[in-house]
């Protein structure tokens, strides 16, 4: 056989690698997406209902490679949820970024003071008051996730709050190991109740899981899907989640599988789109759990390790908030 029809047909013979699908969607939105005003005011393209399928088996981890996804800042942010903890002085001390502008928008707005994010943030850290005041997110994620709130009866028709509420994720655990086959291996965060109270509603918001053959599936519905910015960090979360708890219920990592809701693309992301799609994925990250702690709630961010990810160059694009 001629060397370049063979280097060709063993080219086409090779798994298609597991990025095209996430930026085939991010082509089919940017050129056909409905164009659509939205909540920021920024305008986006969308589209309703998307999935992507990833397999996690051999360690296998969806890290985007045609730009750099600061795994670290996702990583340390899932642990966070599972602490429960909403308010951002935690995160930000460990130098991640990813809930700051909400807060800040809302002091900036309370108070007329023209602050920057670096500044903000430092005060944030050196000031437990001002931290407790203004650094506080709501009854978001791991507050749902660990402590969803739950009230009983106190007499005469009032109610009264428990103290410690349900801890969706060590009954998660719990039910993985020791009734595999439930069709409830489910933890939620749209808490219809509280969503006025949350500095924003939950965007992954939905988790199931599902137990054959000794392997672990996750599946996760987002409702609200920021392609460009977002959904890298979610889907590396979500893969992230099932290895733990894969790993808490002695089971082999399965898949993960991703529904989007509503897919967008802001308008002002139009340089970080064209530069993506003009690059092409390559290299298989790994990601390795160094350590088994006692619970799922004991991981710390050192027992992550990730090999063989190369990406390419950061490509930085705003915010909406």
């Amino acid at each position: 056989m001629d060397t370049a029809l063979q280097s060709r047909a063993e080219h086409r013979a090779q798994p298609r690698h597991f990025e095209w699908q996430y930026l085939d969607l991010l082509r089919q939105i940017w050129t056909t997406g409905h164009e659509r005003a939205d909540r920021t005011g920024v305008g986006t393209r969308s589209l309703f209902g998307a999935t992507m399928r990833f397999d996690l088996s051999d360690n296998a981890i969806p890290l985007l490679t045609t730009k750099r996804v600061y795994w670290k800042a996702a990583a340390r942010e899932m642990l966070w949820f599972l602490t429960g903890d909403t308010n951002i002085r935690a995160l930000v001390a460990q130098g991640v970024h990813i809930w700051t502008d909400w807060p800040l928008d809302s002091y900036r707005k309370a108070t007329g003071e023209a602050i920057d994010r670096d500044a903000f943030e430092a005060r944030i850290i050196a000031d437990a008051e001002f931290a407790a005041r203004w650094g506080d997110l709501g009854p978001v994620y791991g507050k749902q996730w660990v402590n969803w709130p739950v009230y009983e009866p106190a007499g005469e028709g009032l109610f009264r709050k428990r103290p410690q509420g349900i801890n969706q994720i060590a009954e998660l655990v719990e039910s993985l190991r020791n009734n595999p086959g439930s069709r409830r291996h489910i933890f939620e965060g749209w808490n219809v109740a509280e969503l006025d109270q949350m500095a924003l509603p939950p965007c992954h918001k939905t988790y199931q899981f599902f137990v054959a053959d000794g392997k672990l599936t996750g599946l996760l519905y987002q409702r609200s899907c920021d392609l460009a910015l977002g959904v890298p960090f979610n889907i590396f979360s979500a893969a992230l989640i099932i290895r733990m708890l894969a790993q808490q219920c002695d089971l082999q990592p399965g898949e993960l599988i991703w529904n989007g809701g509503d897919v967008h693309l802001y308008l002002n992301h139009r340089d970080l789109v064209e530069t993506q799609l003009a690059r092409e994925p390559n290299g298989a990250p790994k990601l390795e759990i160094a350590n088994r702690p006692a619970s799922i709630f004991e991981y710390a961010i050192d027992d992550f390790l990730v090999r063989d990810y190369a990406p390419q160059p950061h490509i930085s694009a705003p915010v909406a908030v």
